[in-house]
């Protein structure tokens, strides 16, 4: 079974462009029919296009359709600022789809609990209550009887405290292998926000947590009770244009579970 991540940076490019190329990353990424395509930065207009598409931050100005409106008018300036965003997968038929849940990364009670626990100034605190984070999953079965809990994560992005991350993933992490139901593989994927080095990625891939080495950078494929590939990071020229663009600020990454 083939699970790829890709942050979708809501269609914009390297360098960025006033054109959005959203339909032109979707087709590249699911062209070799992969089993699960997970993907972030979804614009809130977009999550209905795929199997399942959760929404996690909300447009601005209460209208998804209001915000595409505004945002095709530039790309390159408006960004994320109208449209909202969320996390989306992409489910293969050849797999039947059993549940599907979600859960806040960040909701106030969880942010107040460890902003204590860290020490955190109103600075921090106020960054992290900016944007809600979710993570969503899918319990799957395959043809051969196989079961697998996939969990697709966007954890919160900040220069100066990855704790936050650190706190938003080992929440993930409890989510999917919670809601995972005895001999499911667990996969938890996503836009970490979080480098190998990090505490939290360390502690998910030692024996207690039991998950499978995290890839170079900050997008990353784990799994848990099940043989799999070492993580695959696509080359550039995979997503490069014609005109020298690339599609997205992050690459696709993918792991081959056996």
């Amino acid at each position: 079974m083939l699970v790829r991540t890709w942050n979708l940076f809501h269609g914009n490019t390297v360098p960025p462009g006033r054109h959005a190329y959203l339909d032109e990353m979707v087709e590249l990424a699911s062209a070799d029919d992969p089993d699960v395509l997970c993907v972030q930065e979804v614009p809130a207009w977009a999550l209905g296009r795929f199997t399942v598409g959760d929404l996690a931050a909300r447009p601005k100005l209460g209208s998804r359709e209001l915000g595409r409106r505004l945002t095709d008018l530039n790309h390159g300036v408006l960004r994320s600022a109208v449209t909202g965003q969320g996390n989306a997968m992409l489910v293969s038929p050849r797999l039947t789809v059993l549940g599907h849940d979600r859960l806040t990364l960040n909701p106030r009670r969880f942010r107040d609990r460890v902003a204590r626990e860290l020490g955190l100034d109103w600075r921090l605190r106020l960054a992290w209550a900016k944007e809600r984070r979710i993570v969503q999953s899918v319990r799957l079965r395959a043809a051969d009887g196989r079961t697998f809990l996939v969990a697709n994560t966007h954890c919160t992005s900040h220069p100066r405290e990855i704790r936050l991350a650190e706190a938003e993933l080992r929440r993930a992490a409890w989510f999917a292998t919670s809601a995972a139901q005895p001999g499911d593989a667990v996969v938890l994927a996503g836009d970490f926000n979080l480098r190998p080095s990090s505490d939290a990625l360390r502690e998910l891939v030692s024996d207690e947590w039991g998950f499978s080495a995290p890839g170079p950078g900050i997008d990353h494929v784990l799994v848990r009770g099940a043989d799999s590939s070492a993580p695959v990071v696509w080359a550039e020229e995979r997503r490069r244009r014609r005109d020298d663009r690339l599609l997205s600020d992050h690459a696709p990454v993918e792991v081959e579970i056996r």
